[in-house]
């Protein structure tokens, strides 16, 4: 009995869950070319290891890799602005920490999520060199640093902001890891759970400025977020269609790729009258509005 070691198209790797049954002569010559190898036992395969040893300063950039850190650095903008439009007087000190606490959140889930997408990262050209896909780190090593880091920004949010924050920031993990992850492989909804997730940072924002009461205005930075995510996503989707195909994700681009077009005009269209109620609501001047369509109008353009 042979194992044929295969994955997508003739892809030779070490994940596999079938087998064929093939001629004793076949398989030998097969086997001398390295196309398939014998049955082996549970006990014959070899863990899950690092291939290489990790020095400190590699642990670091492992760290940031995990954390995903150039998307958390816009995370932690995006909830810097609900900040700074937020009333009340800003201080310091609630300042830093409502930055550290949701990069902390952000750093949690995107380590939750590669602990568990780890096997359809390797398939991505685009995420196959990741720190678990590549085994520079270990699978428990990723979830300690996913939990260690959501305890201490979620803790951070709670003590030295308030827990209005800290529970915008719990949430932002769960949706994230918990959510949206999953879904990306059931269904095109995945999207949506998606854009919820990245309207969250600046109604947190928000409610760490203004000690908790999140206003009319913390609701429209929220609906911003949410519209832009499409137009943004969505093509970014369109571009790696071939690649979220080949892992198994359900993205409209992949399944409904005319829907996938018509939603990111229809989100793009959305950001006019979101744009327009920010200086009705008094949160910015009158100009905002000139530029905001502006730049919304290319995007629908593009869109």
């Amino acid at each position: 009995m042979f194992r044929v070691r295969t994955l997508g198209r003739g892809l030779v790797t070490p994940y596999t869950r079938w087998s064929h049954r093939i001629h004793s002569t076949a398989a030998l010559d097969s086997a001398r070319q390295g196309l398939v190898t014998p049955r082996r036992t549970q006990s014959e395969i070899a863990p899950w290891r690092i291939q290489s040893t990790t020095t400190g300063t590699d642990l670091l950039r492992v760290y940031a890799d995990l954390s995903k850190g150039k998307l958390t650095a816009f995370v932690v903008l995006t909830a810097m602005a609900g900040y700074a439009v937020a009333p009340g007087a800003a201080q310091v000190a609630p300042l830093l920490w409502t930055a550290a606490g949701t990069a902390l959140c952000a750093g949690s889930a995107n380590s939750f999520n590669q602990w568990i997408e780890v096997p359809y990262d390797a398939q991505m050209s685009r995420t196959r060199n990741r720190p678990l896909a590549r085994h520079a780190v270990a699978p428990g090593h990723a979830l300690g640093f996913g939990v260690m880091a959501g305890t201490l920004g979620v803790g951070a949010l709670y003590v030295f902001v308030n827990p209005v924050a800290a529970g915008l920031g719990a949430a932002n993990i769960a949706l994230y890891a918990g959510v949206y992850t999953a879904m990306k492989r059931l269904t095109i909804a995945n999207t949506w759970a998606g854009a919820l997730v990245g309207a969250i940072p600046p109604v947190l924002g928000w409610a760490a400025a203004s000690g908790g009461t999140l206003g009319p205005g913390a609701w429209v930075m929220g609906g911003i977020l949410f519209a832009w995510q499409f137009p943004h996503f969505n093509s970014l989707a369109h571009t790696l269609r071939a690649d979220y195909s080949k892992a198994g994700y359900r993205m409209m681009s992949v399944t409904r790729p005319r829907l996938n077009a018509r939603v990111s005009l229809r989100y793009a269209l959305l950001m006019f009258p979101l744009s327009a109620a920010l200086p009705l609501l008094g949160i910015c001047d009158p100009w905002f509005l000139l530029d905001s369509s502006l730049v919304n109008g290319f995007m629908a353009y593009c869109a």
